[in-house]
């Protein structure tokens, strides 16, 4: 049952992972909960105690739903991905009003540069939906296990409006607590010896760089088409990609293999198109790398496209016919302008297949991610997708 602290409450309450914390109800920006619940500022995705320079703690706050900036929180791994505040052109990476990018460099560098003890406690919180109501996320630390220091803090690229500009996009571990106690967040507020009290997991990352993260494994999850599809007001681009290949669907597997890799990443070493058939068969054969250098194994996929209407979606019948190619060591990709129905997603789930579904509102996700997030810069990736596989690179 989902934990809801009212207003009242929160100067005394503990922090536990997914509870709300409920704001005023006055309808100014006065009813942000996190003041009263630990004395940071009002506003903005970064909130502080302490100075700039020397932050004893840093909140980050989110939407989870910013398109244009796909912050995102994945509870199989633990691993938080969150992008920083120069969000339009106009201003340097660092040069943004809350200093957010700087609070970003400043943690990184002190933990690239072995300085762990210069890095706060940041606490996340998710916005709840409804009025200023906010959700704890969780207590993190920065850096994921395995994920390089060239790559845990990257300046990305965006374009807006022909105006290019750099963010950052950092990427932080939550780390396997439950709750924060009260007493321990009254100490942080009042500058006290807070890290005598500091939990556990953070004061092991703190001295030997171990990050413990919490995991939630995941339970048979069958999307609905809704949760498959993009929103009504955030489908432009996907309808571009069917306006292109509506009448030429075959023109679509090019573009779906150019989606796999943007989705698999650098792994991915080749993805080989076969000729069109008249069933509809397989539609791409690839190898995928897993490790580094002379220990990496490359273990094959098999990659099938769809390019249907949201109003069709893919049934039994189309992924058995991708399953039935699978062989020992293999794994499939279908990938979908529209969504698996009900039935199809279940048999895949319940059998236990190795298919990664990537539906309409997924090409989207990731698509945007990619920096690809208006009708003329994908356009103009369409473009050259065509280009490249008239010439054969695949």
């Amino acid at each position: 049952m989902e934990q809801v602290i009212p207003s009242d409450q929160l100067s005394e309450s503990d922090l536990r992972i997914d509870a709300t914390y409920e704001g005023d109800r006055k309808g100014n920006a006065g009813d942000d909960p996190l003041h009263a619940l630990l004395g940071v500022s009002i506003q903005g995705g970064f909130r502080i105690l302490g100075t700039r320079e020397q932050p004893r703690l840093v909140v980050l706050t989110t939407t989870l739903a910013d398109p244009e900036w796909p912050d995102n929180l994945d509870p199989e791994t633990g691993v938080f991905t969150y992008y920083g505040d120069n969000k339009k052109p106009g201003r340097e990476l660092h040069d943004t009003p809350r200093y957010g990018n700087v609070l970003l460099r400043n943690m990184f560098d002190a933990l690239h540069s072995g300085r762990r003890e210069l890095v706060p406690p940041v606490l996340i919180f998710a916005n709840a939906g409804q009025y200023r109501d906010m959700i704890f996320k969780g207590l993190a630390a920065p850096g994921v296990a395995g994920v390089s220091p060239l790559d845990d803090l990257v300046a990305v690229w965006k374009t807006t409006e022909g105006k290019r500009f750099q963010n950052y996009q950092a990427k932080f571990t939550v780390l396997d607590v439950s709750s924060l106690d009260r007493p321990w967040l009254d100490v942080l507020q009042a500058n006290g010896n807070w890290l005598a009290d500091a939990p556990a997991v953070w004061r092991k990352w703190r001295e030997t760089g171990y990050r413990r993260a919490l995991k939630a494994v995941r339970s048979l999850e069958i999307r609905t088409r809704d949760e498959q599809l993009p929103a009504s007001d955030d489908d432009a681009l996907l309808k571009l990609i069917l306006g292109r290949f509506s009448a030429s669907p075959h023109g679509f597997e090019a573009c779906a293999a150019e989606i796999t890799r943007l989705f698999l990443g650098e792994s991915v070493v080749s993805i080989d198109l076969t000729r069109p058939v008249r069933d509809g068969g397989r539609d791409g054969i690839g190898k995928y790398l897993i490790g580094r250098g002379m220990s990496s194994v490359a273990v094959d996929f098999s990659m099938e496209a769809k390019c249907y209407s949201p109003t069709n979606s893919v049934g039994v019948k189309e992924l058995s016919r991708l399953i039935s190619r699978l062989r020992h060591r293999q794994f499939g990709v279908l990938v979908t302008t529209s969504w698996v129905n009900a039935q199809a997603y279940k048999e895949v789930k319940e059998d236990g297949h190795p298919i990664m579904i990537i539906s309409g509102g997924d090409i989207v996700r990731i698509l945007r991610e990619k920096g690809i997030n208006s009708q003329p810069a994908l356009i103009a990736w369409l473009d050259a997708v065509g280009e490249k596989s008239n010439v054969g690179s695949h």
